[in-house]
């Protein structure tokens, strides 16, 4: 899985297709958190804003290959494990570039009735949550499911919406903990809805790696 890892994480590297997700996570940061504003208001902001970042991820992760080296790979490490790798790489990068917007915003937010280890422990598992959330649309909404680009495209906007606004997604529960912690000072850390987002990444990643050795 280790060999695996780092080829479907040299394929992302090079074809420099991280970096239209990354610009977007950026541009909602700077637009979204200012210095100076309640710190878990602006925590719950940028989680919120890594869902659909990290579910393109995933996307650009499973659909980057080429045909012939997916066959390539699929045969010589079998189906299901080449499609873990990269879903796998497609939810690590956004997971690290979250965790460093996390510590970025606790450093330049306003800490007021909040210590900064609570603060960043709470962004950083409401992060996870969103993180792991959007691995789970990203995962679901391209192949082996949706081989169509347009169809798979939609399907993802739509996925990463509803997984904001529903109520129940481990993503709107984290988020919401942190808004609602901004008006109370209180940073409850959302271990739930982290804990409830893993199990759904793992659920869809299993889903989608037995989907892969069928259907393809």
């Amino acid at each position: 899985m280790t060999a695996l890892l780092r080829y479907q994480s040299g394929l992302l590297l090079r074809s420099q297709r991280w970096l239209a997700p990354l610009l977007l996570y950026a541009a909602f940061i700077g637009v979204g958190v200012q210095a100076g504003e309640p710190v878990l208001g602006a925590l719950g902001f940028a989680s919120a804003a890594l869902l659909p970042v990290s579910a393109w991820s995933v996307r650009i992760c499973l659909t980057q290959e080429p045909a012939a080296a997916r066959s390539v790979v699929a045969a010589a490490a079998g189906r299901g494990r080449a499609h873990l790798a990269a879903l796998l790489t497609g939810a690590a990068w956004p997971a690290l570039v979250g965790t460093v917007a996390v510590l970025a915003v606790t450093a330049i937010a306003d800490r007021r009735g909040v210590t900064a280890l609570s603060a960043a422990s709470a962004g950083l598992l409401a992060a996870l949550a969103c993180a792991l959330t959007g691995a789970t649309v990203g995962a679901l909404t391209a192949r082996p499911f949706l081989r169509a680009p347009g169809w798979s495209l939609a399907a993802l906007v739509l996925g990463s919406l509803l997984a904001l606004v529903t109520t129940g997604s481990p993503a709107k529960h984290a988020v919401t903990a942190l808004v609602t912690g901004a008006r109370t000072t209180t940073a409850d850390p959302p271990w739930v809805a982290c804990g409830g987002a893993l199990l759904l990444a793992a659920a869809a990643s299993a889903l989608a790696c037995r989907a892969t050795a069928r259907l393809e």
